[in-house]
């Protein structure tokens, strides 16, 4: 079973505000075995699955790491930015872990699809422009926390002029530039339609898809502003 379901009941486990003890309790488990479940040591039966899901209120999808929804739905933009109001369950760890889930399965997608194409140009493009991203957001992190900026070669100031954003522009036109010259060879794309990506990528395709989906209704948002 996927490591995210023990991760997920955990969580699940924590944010109900209870212990091991009383939560393999009302499961009707002991609390070594509950244990052993949250740390992946071993795995569950479908008769603790159906019985953790009617105790945490969540659908088997959820629990089993193959959707963000706890009814079993995909995530809305809204969704999303609710999960992160103070009255809201969802929200710090677990809201970070379904995000990490869901940018994680994207993108798993994405490089795989781009494994198809074989183009290293591509590929190192596409990593680079990411990485730029992660590298940014981290250094923002790392700068409100106090540390010492000297741990990066970077100086400060090209990181706040820019300089990520600068690299992750370039990158995209390489990226663009590298998937052209693969159309002008006439190379054998994948197929990227939603009944494709679907068979393909069972379990991921509804992390792309809702990364797409927020991002593209974000966009479209940004874009209709006065």
């Amino acid at each position: 079973m996927s490591s995210e379901f023990s991760r997920t009941l955990s969580l699940l486990r924590q944010e109900k505000g209870v212990s091991q003890r009383v939560a393999a309790g009302e499961l009707g488990i002991s609390q070594a075995l509950l244990s052993h479940y949250e740390n992946g040591i071993r795995e569950p039966g479908l008769a603790f699955v159906v019985k953790a899901c009617d105790y945490y209120s969540v659908s088997a999808d959820f629990i089993l790491g193959r959707t963000l929804s706890r009814e079993g739905n995909m995530l809305t933009e809204q969704d999303i930015l609710d999960a992160a109001e103070p009255k809201n369950n969802l929200r710090g760890s677990v809201l970070a872990t379904l995000q990490s889930k869901l940018l994680s399965g994207a993108l798993g997608v994405l490089f795989e699809l781009l494994g198809k194409l074989g183009d290293k140009a591509a590929i190192n493009a596409a990593a680079a422009y990411l990485g730029s991203a992660v590298y940014q957001l981290y250094r923002h992190l790392y700068r409100a926390s106090g540390s010492n900026e000297s741990y990066f070669a970077l100086d400060p100031n090209a990181c706040v002029l820019g300089m990520a954003d600068a690299d992750m522009k370039l990158s995209e036109a390489r990226f663009a530039g590298a998937l052209r010259s693969l159309n002008a060879q006439k190379a054998e794309f994948p197929d990227t339609s939603a009944p494709a990506i679907n068979a393909a990528y069972p379990g991921r395709c509804q992390s792309l898809t809702q990364v797409l989906s927020t991002s593209d209704a974000r966009l479209t948002s940004l874009s209709r502003q006065p």
